[in-house]
């Protein structure tokens, strides 16, 4: 139930907060904001956040924690730690904390790995008290007594589900056995309610407040979602023909795997476009450099991966484009929360193979809109759209009379035997030369949509397969498309050397050093490496002592979950769940 607050000052904040918001043009609450921030001013009780990305979710929990800090007046030491899923996101909550916190004087810390420690350790030392890390890396500093939990108050786990499925769920469950629990509240913050999720919920928090935003409110309403069917060899150009169609593309395109992402990349440069790349093996220097250049729209396009996308804080970006539906479908949610923000338009693009259908009836159920089927745009209405904008920019240009008499005094020759057409089409045939290519049109695939099955027919992903494991129920139809995409998925790129000669040939993975079967080891080459460190930690609060070994003397470490929370298995677990918490 929505409440009647409708400005920031209803909330009754401190005078310094309310002034900093006023400067920062900050004046109405989203809705995520309206309905958490009063429950959290309280610090009464735990509490769980299940909103998408992209609505607010930052300053819902920052606004209490700096009133809070207002309060105490000026005290050093920890009193709030939050965890995020990546460092992009790590140093967007922190920057976003010293914004809003500017009139009190209030900073933060940033932990992280990928950096050094020395700035680290000055702000921890400093006795700063908000911090915002990484798992792995604030584990690091408990570990080493540099982070003192001891008058914690609050533990913030922002984007808790996607810090679950990067494989962060032993860690988080390491800081949260630390905790002193009579004086620490719990803040919890998620996009879905897995059974991961679920399950930490019912350990480590009993009674929490919730709010939760209407399953509606997943997509904006300015949001516009368009999918195009085409096959895999074609996407590179349909990439490149969607770009050109919008009228000011600015955006991100999301690939599977980090070796789709540089082959993408470098087509696009090798096209003309400003594009640049965000992947897990970029140093964390190149990447604030890549993303200074996006956020100053030096750089037009930004190509990433999922994991390298979080935490990106970039505004009035205009489209998303997916250069194939992720696998995992709770990830299309959080992609195209990047664009239509703020009551701006956005638009989510969305290319599939013909076989690939099934996915967007899965998108369509998870976040209860409809997507529309896009036509690919011509060739020919791409250059006429072109020739127009020439034209327009011709007829605008002016020229001073005596370089106009020059230009007649030497062309005059030439000029005089040829109509306003052919002189036209000359000087365009030389400054764009590509416009007189015939280009072969790309046809949209006419492949009849199929309805969507529920539940058994769940199980089955876009390539025909069961998911339950072996391909015995397999569909044996044609599919050459899909051979393709799988293909491309497994990081195989477009344009590569293919079967047992490639090595011989210098194509393939084993040239590029990596391993030559693909498949599973590619597609998991965003996943951060697990930390050995990262074991499992003992129950004693405070103490973090070395993994348990298992019989054979080997450490005993827990595989990250693979549960996928979709459709309506993820409403079961959350209706059942607030049941249970009569909620």
């Amino acid at each position: 139930m929505r409440s009647p607050l409708s400005t920031f000052a209803d909330f009754e904040l401190a005078p310094k907060i309310l002034e900093t918001l006023a400067k920062l043009g900050f004046e109405t609450p989203s809705p995520i904001q309206e309905q958490a921030i009063p429950l959290l001013k309280t610090f009464e009780k735990d509490f769980i956040g299940l909103a998408p990305t992209g609505t607010g979710k930052t300053a819902a929990f920052t606004l209490p924690l700096l009133n809070r800090l207002a309060e105490l007046g000026k005290t050093k030491g920890l009193r709030a730690l939050i965890l995020c899923p990546t460092r992009e996101l790590a140093l967007q909550v922190s920057t976003q904390i010293d914004k809003l916190g500017a009139g009190l004087g209030v900073r933060s810390v940033p932990v992280y790995g990928g950096s050094g420690y020395r700035d680290q350790l000055a702000g921890l030392r400093a006795g700063l008290p908000i911090v915002v890390g990484t798992p792995g890396r604030v584990l690091d500093h408990l570990r080493s007594g540099n982070l003192n939990l001891e008058n914690l108050q609050t533990l913030i786990l922002d984007e808790a589900d996607e810090m679950i499925s990067m494989g962060f769920q032993e860690d988080i469950e390491t800081v949260l056995e630390a905790l002193d629990r009579e004086k620490t509240r719990i803040w919890l913050f998620s996009a879905t309610m897995s059974r991961e999720i679920r399950r930490i919920a019912d350990r480590y928090l009993p009674k929490p407040d919730m709010v939760e935003l209407n399953r509606t409110e997943k997509v904006p309403a300015q949001l516009r979602q368009i999918f195009y069917v085409t096959r895999e060899s074609n996407k590179p150009d349909v990439l490149c023909k969607l770009i050109e169609e919008a009228e000011s593309f600015y955006g991100i395109v999301f690939c599977q795997t980090k070796a789709l992402v540089t082959d993408v990349t470098q087509m696009l440069v090798d096209r003309g476009y400003k594009a640049d790349s965000l992947h897990g093996d970029k140093s964390q220097d190149a990447r604030e450099k890549t993303l200074r250049s996006f956020r100053d729209k030096r750089l037009q396009i930004l190509v990433c991966t999922d994991v390298a996308s979080r935490g990106i804080d970039v505004q009035d970006i205009s489209h998303v484009v997916n250069y194939s539906i992720p696998r995992e479908t709770e990830n299309y949610v959080h992609r195209i929360g990047r664009t239509a923000r703020n009551n701006k338009p956005g638009v989510a693009m969305s290319m599939i193979a013909p076989t690939g259908r099934g996915l967007i009836a899965r998108v369509e159920k998870l976040t209860g809109a409809k997507m529309e089927e896009g036509v690919i745009p011509s060739s020919r209405l791409l250059k006429e759209k072109r020739l127009t904008k020439m034209k327009d920019a011709f007829a605008e240009k002016s020229v001073d009379t005596a370089f106009r008499d020059w230009v007649k005094s030497v062309w005059e020759p030439a000029l005089n035997d040829m109509d306003r057409e052919e002189i036209a089409a000359r000087l365009l045939a030389m400054m764009a030369p590509e416009l007189t290519k015939n280009e072969k049109e790309i046809p949209n695939e006419p492949v009849p949509r199929r309805e969507f099955r529920d539940r058994r027919d769940d199980r089955r992903d876009d390539r025909g397969g069961d998911r339950r494991g072996g391909y015995a129920r397999r569909d044996r139809g044609p599919r050459e498309g899909d051979r393709e995409e799988r293909r491309f998925e497994r990081g195989g790129g477009f344009d590569r050397p293919r079967g047992p000669r490639a090595a011989a040939r210098g194509g393939g993975a084993a040239a590029r050093g990596g391993s030559s079967r693909g498949g599973f080891a590619a597609a998991r080459a965003d996943r951060p490496a697990r930390s050995s460190e990262g074991g499992e930690g003992a129950t004693k609060r405070r103490s973090f002592a070395a993994p348990k070994a298992s019989k054979d003397g080997t450490s005993a470490v827990r595989r990250p979950s693979r549960f996928k929370s979709e459709g309506s298995e993820e409403g079961s677990f959350r209706s059942k769940w607030r049941k249970e918490k009569g909620l």
